[in-house]
């Protein structure tokens, strides 16, 4: 099989005991080593880094991990990071809840024997304020490691394999309806899916229809503050993994990538914020960034918000153009802390300049 390859995947979870001690230790503090895909894998954690980087990131220390391919050899690998605090009373959660907490941080990359890869994954005041650290002063972190292999070749196969083509019939599966038994009405219009499809992919709807809410036993569940072409939208990745064509109308485009952030968000959607994310930050311009940077602050987009502040402060033209739109306005309405943020970069820009 040409180019094909495999993903190995394994999680492995590291518990820091005695962790208000570690308050002013930048140093490292524990470490394991995890075999994964034929590979060791070096995982280090430091409790009080700091992150000498954008304004997104002023929440004093934070909790670094540190990762670095340990196997012997030249040959570069590549593997995916996928890392969270874990709360073991808070598994239970419902929907409600589940959305807006701690979210996990990727890292992606090709490594090399003994290089590291360093990730920032959340402050200490964060872990703190949203009760990570457990009453016996112990916080507990998961790393999923996925390592992305060549598959071995199959010398007798003489016909390669046709490509994987789930996603087109489940895709006709959500156009024709066929055994939906689930109605969405959607700012007024109904909307029929599959239960299983979707809380498969989505742990928000696994929530709502299979767990303990009042939407479990419904036929029908209402969506009044959600256009309904967004939540079309927001079915066929859920059912696809991609999004649907659209015409080549900038504004149009821009709207449904805003409105579809915010349902990705809304049902946890991880893939699906990433890539909206990104077609926001494509389309920033003087009169979409202030809006742009109150979305990345209402939905914990940090690589997004650090763009648009980027974005907005590159020139003093720049940033007195933004201020006169009317998304500004709203930025001060509605979102003072990403206003803050703005406004300490403005600071620490002049005290360099000053320098």
């Amino acid at each position: 099989m040409e180019n094909a390859a495999i993903n190995l995947t394994q999680a492995a979870r590291r518990v820091i005991n005695g962790y208000s001690a570690t308050a002013n230790r930048q140093n490292l503090v524990t470490s394991c080593t995890i075999a994964v895909g034929g590979y060791d894998w070096l995982i280090e954690v430091f409790p009080a880094a700091y992150y000498h980087g954008t304004s997104s990131r002023n929440s004093g220390p934070y909790i670094k991990l540190r990762f670095t391919l340990s196997s012997d050899g030249e040959r570069t690998v590549s593997a995916t990071f996928r890392c969270r605090l874990v709360d073991d009373h808070q598994i239970n959660q419902t929907a409600a809840s589940a959305s807006s907490s701690f979210k996990e941080v990727i890292v992606t990359s090709i490594f090399s024997n003994g290089q590291p890869k360093d990730m920032f994954l959340v402050s200490r005041s964060y872990a703190s304020e949203y009760r990570y650290v457990q009453p016996d002063d112990s916080l507990l972190i998961e790393c999923a490691i996925t390592v992305l292999l060549e598959a071995p070749v199959n010398a007798a196969a003489s016909v390669p394999a046709p490509l994987s083509d789930l996603q087109k019939h489940l895709g006709e599966m959500l156009t024709s309806k066929n055994g939906a038994d689930i109605t969405f009405l959607v700012s007024g219009e109904p909307v029929a899916a599959h239960r299983c499809v979707l809380a498969a992919r989505s742990p928000v709807f696994m929530a709502e229809l299979f767990g303990d809410m009042k939407e479990k036993d419904s036929q029908s569940i209402e969506i009044k503050d959600m256009e309904a072409e967004v939540f079309r939208t927001l079915l066929h990745f859920i059912y696809t993994d991609t999004l649907p064509e659209q015409d080549d109308d900038d504004v149009e485009a821009e709207t449904m990538a805003y409105g579809l952030l915010e349902a990705a968000d809304r049902y946890g959607v991880e893939r699906l914020m990433l890539i909206c994310a990104e077609k926001v930050h494509a389309g920033i311009s003087v009169d979409t960034a202030a809006m742009a940077l109150a979305l990345a602050e209402r939905h914990g987009c940090t690589k997004l918000k650090a763009r648009c502040i980027e974005f907005i402060l590159a020139s003093q033209e720049n940033f007195h153009a933004v201020a006169a739109t009317e998304g500004y306005k709203l930025l001060m309405d509605s979102c003072p802390s990403a206003l803050n943020d703005l406004l300490v970069a403005v600071f620490l820009r002049y005290k360099l300049t000053v320098l």
